[in-house]
């Protein structure tokens, strides 16, 4: 019944394709049509995203986006906090949030304006989270913003402004976890345990227990809406997709989703994590972490500007400009892109913090993108004293300084970014005659006009500390060769 499913799936899917992709060979749900897949060139040149965790979860903004998980998860924080401040979990449920959920200060446009002034080049807010709480008009549930808490359709919303003011629009679907999400509150009286709320709450079934194929059904319907309606150029998901079983969808949808954005002729691209795609199916993405060096496939890193939790949530703490400026130029120049995350209030409003640090990346930005945007990787992606974190939830604990030099690359031109403003000279191993066999014809810094002293030496290039500096955080000097 299942691969019946898929099949009649695939004929539908695509016998609504346009004729502009006759000529084009179409993807198949196979691993190796789809490792015919190209990243396309506008994710590659876009480097900065906008990722947007706003749900339910900021009414009680209590611990983190996973409230509705450990508020029936016995002796946890959350369970007991619940418990003190709404009553039993059986009285006051999370689908009590719903109503209180309300976006009265929603403003997407003035959200989209703020994100294009941080210097972003594409927006993915969470069309679902974990919680089965759909943030935009479904035929597939009614647990949606559109029919209640809001009663907005808040991701068709977001994506009109996005497309209306320049950006690429992109969304994520966290639904699969939802099948083991809510479990906890099968384990002592709540109203997860109700059916009059089952097809909200449920399956709340185990972690180690396989999605059923009607389950699975359900997800592949849903991301084709999302795709049919709203157009994303990026459909990002979380870890649990990895699952075995998922296997034929995960290939279903990347063949439906890679021959819509034929049809559209747009580039659209798949974010995954760990092993849910095979290397060149899809675009891999790594949670709250980076790689140790450059990868030769397009990659990103998706972290928060908040510390403790993704979504909004009391006592968050924040990250500052110098940190994401600093880690996206590492990002950039081992060839990935930064989705940074914010949490908005439950009114619709962005924590002052989180704008404080999305302006200041962006005035870095204004003065230095071109060394960002359109970059590809050098030889190396850089060199310096202070270690790179490696690997998945793995923040850079220790600060880049201004010894930490970066490269990234556009045509002829060579950018040579400080993680800092340099106080003393700047020795650059690898741009010494002997490492480059290159001479260099000129060293700019990027904003200014001053005449920069600098000397290429056998063993390195010398910068001299310029008097001022145009931007905070970190300064790029362009580099040109003689022919």
């Amino acid at each position: 019944m299942k691969n019946l499913f898929i099949s009649f799936f695939m004929l539908v899917a695509f016998a609504g394709l346009s004729k502009k992709i006759v000529a084009q060979e179409r993807y198949q749900a196979t691993w190796d049509s789809l490792k015919k897949y190209q990243t396309p060139e506008w994710f590659k040149d876009a480097k900065f995203g906008i990722f947007i965790h706003w749900g339910v979860y900021s009414v009680p903004a209590f611990g983190s986006e996973w409230y509705p998980r450990q508020m029936y998860q016995k002796d946890s924080k959350e369970y007991k906090h619940h418990i003190e401040t709404y009553g039993s979990q059986d009285i006051f449920g999370y689908k009590d949030f719903i109503p209180l959920f309300k976006a009265e200060k929603f403003n997407p446009a003035q959200w989209v304006a703020l994100f294009k002034k941080a210097g972003a080049k594409y927006v993915v807010p969470v069309a679902e989270h974990h919680d089965g709480f759909a943030m935009y008009k479904t035929a597939l549930s009614k647990w949606n913003a559109a029919e209640m808490g809001p009663h907005r359709d808040v991701l068709g919303e977001l994506a009109f402004e996005i497309k209306k003011q320049g950006l690429i629009f992109g969304l994520s679907s966290h639904r699969i976890e939802h099948w083991f999400f809510m479990n906890g509150g099968r384990r002592f009286p709540s109203d997860v345990l109700d059916k009059n709320y089952e097809d909200f709450y449920g399956p709340a079934r185990e972690e180690n227990e396989t999605p059923s194929a009607e389950y699975m059904n359900d997800w592949l319907l849903r991301n084709t809406e999302l795709v049919n309606n709203y157009q994303p150029q990026l459909f990002w998901f979380d870890w649990w997709i990895e699952q075995p079983a998922m296997d034929p969808y995960r290939k279903s949808f990347a063949s439906f989703y890679y021959n819509k954005g034929l049809e559209w002729n747009k580039g659209v691209v798949i974010n995954y994590k760990n092993i849910s795609y095979p290397d060149g199916t899809a675009v891999l993405d790594l949670e709250r972490g980076k790689l140790a060096g450059i990868r030769q496939m397009a990659w990103q890193t998706d972290d928060a500007i908040g510390n403790n939790s993704w979504g909004y949530a009391a006592g968050n703490t924040f990250k500052n400009a110098q940190y994401v400026i600093t880690n996206l130029i590492d990002i950039v120049s081992k060839n990935g892109n930064l989705l940074l995350n914010i949490g908005p209030r439950s009114d619709g409003t962005i924590t002052d913090e989180e704008t404080q640090t999305l302006l200041g990346t962006g005035k870095w930005l204004d003065i230095n993108g071109e060394a960002i945007y359109g970059t590809r990787p050098w030889k190396i992606f850089g060199e310096g004293p202070t270690e790179s974190a490696s690997g998945s939830f793995a923040d850079q604990k220790k600060p880049f300084t201004a010894q930490d030099i970066r490269f990234t690359t556009k045509g002829d031109v060579l950018y040579v970014i400080a993680m800092g403003q340099p106080v003393a000279s700047t020795t650059i191993k690898n741009l010494g005659t002997k490492a480059t066999n290159r001479i260099i014809e000129s060293v700019g810094l990027i904003g200014s006009n001053e005449k920069i002293s600098w000397a290429q030496q056998a063993d390195a290039l010398v910068i001299k500390p310029s008097k001022t500096y145009p931007s905070e955080n970190a300064v790029v000097y362009k580099i040109s060769f003689k022919k």
